[in-house]
């Protein structure tokens, strides 16, 4: 199993950015997939979540209207487009992948981690 994030950079406050997921050799019933974000000396923190199935996604309150979490079902990919990004953004930015239950923004019902992706907003 893989999860491999990549996008990750600096950029100006105001900027955007977009992430990239790229999983392989999960299990077929692992199919919920979500974006995390860990910030220095902080926990870790849900950020979105998608069923690739039928597109349903759920959003901390924190990145609505400025994150948009999209997938590509043929590439077995999950994108996160972050806008508006601001310094309080910076973080690791962790992709996850999991079964069916669970909330999707909790990270101990996650199975699967990627190794993570840092954001840097200055």
């Amino acid at each position: 199993v893989q999860l491999v994030e990549s996008g990750g950079e600096s950029v100006q406050a105001g900027g955007s950015l977009t992430l990239s997921c790229a999983a392989s050799g999960l299990p077929a019933s692992t199919q919920y997939m979500a974006w995390f974000r860990q910030a220095p000396g902080k926990g870790r923190e849900g950020v979105v979540g998608i069923y690739p199935g039928t597109g349903t996604t759920y959003y901390a309150d924190s990145v609505k209207d400025r994150f948009t979490i999209s997938r590509d079902n043929a590439k077995r990919t999950v994108y996160l487009q972050m806008n508006s990004l601001k310094p309080e953004d910076i973080a690791m930015y962790y992709c996850a992948a999991k079964g069916p239950g669970g909330a999707y923004l909790e990270s101990h019902v996650y199975s699967y981690w990627g190794q993570g992706t840092q954001v840097t907003v200055s």
